[in-house]
């Protein structure tokens, strides 16, 4: 079996993704995910100009072989685009091979380790109350975690808090929108939902918060502490994670379990965290971080360290992506949580998928593959786009750093 095409197929059913198909000479062919939120066109050169070419003629099945011929044939390594890229070819080709061998993406992993992913969803409102009835809804629809965001008094907006609940899509049309970001609003006030939230559903419920990079160590540190009583699932991305040595300030301060790792491209932006055990939950997405490929040697690691999985699942990530993480979540041992935004209608008709929600858990199905195929004739009727995510400025105008 050889590769005979790969072609990248771009489209905006209330969103942007940008999708690989890699096709073979038996006429079975792959998808991958190569979406990155905001820089989309940046992978689609990428993978046309660079790394298609290198791919054509090659056997699908040497998986692990193109990988590193990709990673370390470019000498440019690492960043967003090259992984991103990387990461799409390598998911197609776990496709490619669940399809001929006629059997789901998990047992080529090892089988299952587990009957179901846990995954949580993302309550928000514009205060406490909006946002204590956003969760009160999530637990009627069955989930058995949530993550909370609200609005900070004083502050006109904030990211994280959107206008459409269920089917909440950061990035907007256009330039990218400025927030106005205080600190000291925001410390004050977490502490007070989490709080509201406990009081009203008690303990059972697993609460998550997001805090988006904003803080620094020693401000993660307090947030943490204030939140111990409330005991958290986790704090997530506390602080930027460029400085991995930041982490140590935080849990010297708090027993707060704490995530990170959405914006991660490689296992090496992540070395010092798993090894010193500075986090629990490492968040690196399938998409962005060179495939299943690459994931599946993070979390080796990882396990070896006591640190759990956490995986981004924004609805930047297309149900290509979402069904990868599930076939990678349900098959490794040191499995902790998978986040799940859930696609619009429009989104869900352009990539039908077998995987399904019940009672708080996601399950790949049985589809062979990573069972999602792609919709042509319904993608062309949502072209392009451009759209950025928000940038945050503090109350003064300074650019703020996240």
């Amino acid at each position: 079996m050889k590769i005979t095409d790969a072609k990248v197929l771009i489209c905006s059913p209330s969103r942007n993704f940008v999708t690989l198909r890699v096709s073979t000479d038996e006429g079975i062919y792959g998808l991958g995910d190569a979406t990155l939120n905001g820089r989309e066109l940046a992978v689609a050169a990428y993978l046309k100009e660079h790394v298609i070419p290198c791919i054509i003629g090659r056997d699908p099945f040497q998986s692990e072989d193109l990988w590193q011929y990709l990673y370390r044939g470019a000498y440019w390594r690492r960043g967003p685009v090259t992984m991103a890229a990387i990461g799409a070819v390598d998911v197609a080709l776990w496709d490619i091979k669940g399809k001929v061998l006629n059997t789901p993406v998990y047992n080529l992993l090892g089988g299952k380790s587990r009957t179901g992913v846990m995954v949580y969803g993302h309550a928000n409102g514009v205060d406490v109350a909006a946002t204590c009835d956003e969760v009160s809804r999530y637990i009627d629809m069955g989930y058995r975690a949530v993550r909370a965001q609200s609005g900070i008094p004083g502050l006109p907006s904030t990211y994280g808090v959107a206008k459409d609940k269920l089917f909440y899509e950061p990035a907007e049309k256009g330039l990218p929108p400025e927030n106005v970001w205080s600190t000291e609003k925001y410390l004050l006030h977490v502490p007070k939902l989490f709080e509201a939230l406990r009081t009203r559903f008690g303990d059972d419920i697993h609460l998550l918060h997001d805090v988006h990079h904003r803080l620094t160590p020693i401000e993660a540190a307090r947030l943490g502490k204030s939140l111990e009583p409330c005991h958290l699932f986790w704090l997530e991305d506390a602080v930027t994670a460029e400085l991995q040595e930041g982490f140590r300030i935080i849990r010297q301060h708090t027993t707060t379990p704490l995530a990170v790792g959405e914006v991660f491209n490689t296992v090496w932006d992540a070395q010092l965290l798993i090894t010193e055990q500075l986090i629990d939950y490492l968040r690196m997405a399938v998409v962005h971080s060179g495939g299943i490929t690459h994931l599946r040697k993070a979390a080796a690691l990882a396990e070896i360290y006591h640190v759990l999985t956490g995986c981004h699942g924004a609805t930047d990530l297309s149900p290509v992506s979402m069904a990868a993480a599930l076939h990678f979540d349900i098959s490794i041992n040191n499995f902790g949580i998978q986040e799940y935004m859930r696609h619009t209608q429009e989104t869900d008709e352009v990539f039908p998928h077998k995987y399904y929600f019940k009672d708080g858990f996601l399950h790949p199905g049985d589809g062979v593959g990573l069972g999602v195929d792609y919709n042509d004739k319904l993608a062309g009727k949502f072209p392009y786009e451009r759209a950025y995510l928000p940038v945050n400025r503090k109350l003064d105008g300074t650019m703020f750093n996240w």
